[in-house]
């Protein structure tokens, strides 16, 4: 092996001794990131691990700015789409990848009717409601404490309180979401949440994924586990129905090049925004992804215990990076045949999503 080669892997090994005999680099590492426009101060949290692989993730929206992952030479790369300036995300950075809700994806007409009384939310997609409405958890700064857990794992988590009536939605909501990263090179996202009233949530991380780290994700290879999808109007609402992806633009049971079919959605679309109900049993976190970069060798795997998928490919920024977006089924409070959405109190709403990363 040639001195060049030998270089990414022997700042891994350095890392890996130092981390393991707490020298120079911490586990969990806290510093202020920035201000909102009113002052409060923003965190940022820097998980590490024994192999080299480090996250970042932030108090504004619980948001992850950074992932560097290791490639088939050991070489660390960011490869989430995020920004190390937070004056970027207060001007609204584009590709966010944040904790969504209360509710994730699309609500038709903006409203929806729960034990015969009707909520009206603001209509920010179009007639429809989208992620939370104006101001959803994306951008609201949460509470951040990093957790003493395994030898082998470094977390934080964040915590937010969502008043009744929140951007119309009812009921008084804590959430927590946990970030932990294992020695396995593990990203595992724990969400919980409680509520004193009847409401409707859907939570999941909007993170935009260039395991290259950089380009777009065209040539990404993608496989997701869903003999079927939730076909929508054109203004990707569904219908209510559940098809086959077979013989379709949406069919990734077989490792595909994510770009290989995206000219068939268009002139309506510019990409996929489509959701994949997945074969898997959604109590356990069983494999429901595979993304492969095939220059760099990376593999990212998604275990989860949702029952969908949202696949999007950053239509807006050049296809710089592919969303899983580990969810419910988009606007499930108007379709009774899917997975219900509703929270009640004195019931927790619990579910966890892994990124793995690995490399070939």
């Amino acid at each position: 092996m040639s001195l060049k080669a030998c270089i990414p892997i022997l700042g891994i090994l350095l890392a890996s001794f130092s981390l393991a005999h707490g020298e120079d680099l911490k586990r969990i590492e806290e510093n202020e990131f920035g201000k909102t426009s009113d002052g409060t101060v923003v965190k940022l949290y820097t998980l590490r691990n024994s192999k080299g692989m480090s996250v970042k993730v932030m108090t504004w929206g619980a948001t992850i700015t950074e992932i560097m992952a290791p490639d088939r030479n050991g070489a660390l790369t960011n490869v989430v789409l995020g920004s190390a300036n937070f004056e970027d995300y207060k001007k609204g950075y584009p590709s966010a990848a944040s904790v969504i809700g209360r509710v994730a994806n699309r609500i038709a007409k903006a409203r929806f009717t729960l034990d015969g009384t009707e909520y009206k939310l603001a209509a920010n997609n179009g007639e429809n409601a989208i992620h939370g409405g104006l101001k959803g958890f994306s951008q609201m700064v949460w509470e951040g404490e990093p957790l003493s857990l395994r030898a082998r794992e470094s977390a934080v988590r964040f915590s937010y309180s969502s008043k009744d009536g929140e951007e119309g939605y009812p009921g008084n909501l804590t959430v927590h979401v946990t970030y932990t990263l294992t020695d396995k090179n593990e990203l595992r996202l724990d969400y919980e949440a409680n509520t004193d009233k009847a409401t409707p949530i859907n939570l999941t991380n909007h993170a935009y994924f260039n395991l290259a780290g950089s380009g777009n994700c065209l040539d990404h290879e993608l496989w997701i586990d869903a003999d079927r999808h939730t076909p929508a109007d054109k203004d990707m609402i569904p219908t209510g129905e559940i098809v086959p992806v077979a013989g379709m633009p949406f069919d990734f049971r077989k490792p595909t090049r994510v770009g290989a079919r995206i000219e068939e959605l268009k002139p309506q679309l510019n990409g996929y925004d489509h959701s994949f109900v997945l074969n898997k049993d959604a109590r356990s976190p069983e494999i429901a992804a595979r993304v492969t970069e095939p220059t760099t060798g990376r593999i990212m795997e998604v275990r989860t215990t949702q029952p969908g998928v949202q696949l999007y490919t950053g239509n807006h920024v050049q296809h710089r990076g592919l969303c899983l977006e580990t969810q419910h089924f988009p606007d499930s409070v108007h379709h009774a045949n899917f997975p219900s959405t509703i929270l009640r109190p004195g019931e927790r709403f619990k579910y966890s999503t892994t990124f793995s990363f690995s490399a070939k």
